[in-house]
């Protein structure tokens, strides 16, 4: 039987694997965006909504994986 620690950190891996993919979809979609000539402003607007889904990414990997400088 796994551990509540065991469960935890895989529901974190499992959510890390979620939000890479949405950050890779994010990707394609600027590019494409960029491609066929969107406006500025909404290119700008994705490329935060990525950013954002990047720290949050970081912040899990965090939980996974404390500093070792504390």
């Amino acid at each position: 039987m796994k551990s509540m620690a065991d469960q935890e950190q895989a529901e974190l891996r499992l959510a890390i694997a979620r939000l890479r993919q949405e950050h890779e979809d994010y990707d394609a979609a600027i590019n494409a965006m960029i491609q066929v000539g969107c406006d500025a402003l909404r290119v700008q607007r994705m490329k935060k909504k990525k950013l954002v889904i990047k720290d949050r990414i970081s912040k899990i990997e965090d939980q996974i994986i404390p500093d070792i400088i504390a």
